[in-house]
Formats: C-alpha cells, sequence, structure tokens
C-alpha cells in the first residue's frame, strides 16, 4: 500500500497490489468482473470497497439533495452517489453538482471541466475524504468540495485546487456550523447561500 492510500480501505489482502486505469476499469464492467454490486470505485488506480451505508448518511445526502435543487441555476443538475471520471480515478461522490449534458450522460461520465461541487457525507470515512478524497478532487481541480462532517457537525469547505502538482491539495478550507450560511459557487459565481442547520442532521 502506497503512503498516499493509508485511509483507504483496498480491496484485497495480498501484498503487490495492482494498479487499473480508467480504461481497464471500464472494461471491467462492461465484461461483467465487476457489477453494480460489487460496491467498489476507483481511486487513484485502486479498487476501493466503499463504506456501508447508515440511515444519518443517508438522510443527510436527500436532506442536501433537496436544499440543492432550491437554489440550483439553469444549466445545472445534480448527481447522486453517481460516478465521475478522472485521470486515474471514478470515484462515487456522495452529491455531484454538474454542468446539464443534453444527452443526459448516457454515454459517459462526468468528466472534471463539468463538475461545479462534489459533497462527501462524512461520518466513519472523515478521515479518508479529507485526505484521499481530497486530494483527488484538488489534482482533478475541481473548484469546490464540500465535507459534511457528521461527528463535529459542521461543513468543511475547500476551494483553490492546486490541480496537478507533486502534493495536490486543496488552498483554502473554511468550516461553517449552526447559524452560519454556505454559499453555493458555481463556475465562480454565488448562486444561493444555505443556512447550515438545514443541511445537516
Amino acid at each position: 500500500m502506497t503512503p498516499q492510500a493509508a485511509h483507504l480501505p483496498l480491496l484485497g489482502t495480498i501484498a503487490g497490489f495492482r494498479r487499473f486505469t480508467v480504461p481497464e476499469y471500464h472494461r471491467l464492467t462492461e465484461i461483467g468482473i465487476l457489477t453494480e454490486n460489487d460496491n467498489v470505485e476507483l481511486i487513484e488506480g485502486y479498487l476501493i470497497l466503499k463504506m456501508a451505508r447508515n440511515p444519518p448518511h443517508d438522510g443527510t445526502i436527500h436532506r442536501i439533495l433537496k436544499q440543492l435543487l432550491k437554489g440550483l441555476p439553469p444549466g445545472w443538475d445534480v448527481r447522486v452517489q453517481s460516478a465521475i471520471t478522472l485521470t486515474d480515478s471514478e470515484p462515487e461522490p456522495d452529491l455531484a453538482v454538474v454542468r446539464e449534458d443534453p444527452d443526459g450522460y448516457l454515454t459517459r461520465h462526468p468528466n472534471a471541466i463539468d463538475v461545479g461541487l462534489v459533497i462527501e457525507v462524512a461520518d466513519s470515512t472523515l478521515a479518508g475524504d479529507r485526505a484521499d478524497k481530497g486530494r483527488i478532487y484538488a489534482r482533478a481541480g475541481i473548484p469546490c468540495y464540500w465535507i459534511v462532517n457528521l461527528p463535529d457537525q459542521q461543513i468543511e469547505v475547500y476551494t483553490l485546487p492546486s490541480g496537478p502538482t507533486a502534493l495536490p491539495a486543496y488552498g483554502q478550507r473554511q468550516d461553517f456550523q449552526a447559524g452560519a450560511v454556505v454559499s453555493l459557487t458555481l463556475a465562480g459565481q454565488s448562486v444561493a447561500g444555505f443556512p447550515v442547520q438545514h443541511l445537516l442532521p
């Protein structure tokens, strides 16, 4: 296991993990080696087991979805636990605000330039969502990343992605707690504001 992958639960326990490219990952799905029942995602070339979901996690996703849909401007859409295609990863964030596609993404997943915001709802996954997911989203240049931090009852907003540097990261983090308003920013413009207590359980 690489130091970068330290937070991630890897599929398999034998030394000498094999990394997969995104096209190889797609091929594994096409030929039926991986199916929707396998509950994995591709992170930096590794097949990663996704965590089991619980009612607070899923309920929070639905709560956020309803708020986002109220404030979303024309030309944007929300995807829930659906894949986005990055250079070496294909994560399935809890929510992603993406540019609308005329074909509804029937022939491809959104890629980094389509994505305005990714959101992960974190409880037991908090460390990995900060380190591992934060790294891949920053490397891809996704402009804004929210972690809805259930243990600490706050929303962590990450902006200023580094892009594909040696140590990719977001340059700015702001934490919002009950009583504050978190802004939805798309394509550099603030388009809506949400009271934190409307997003948290």
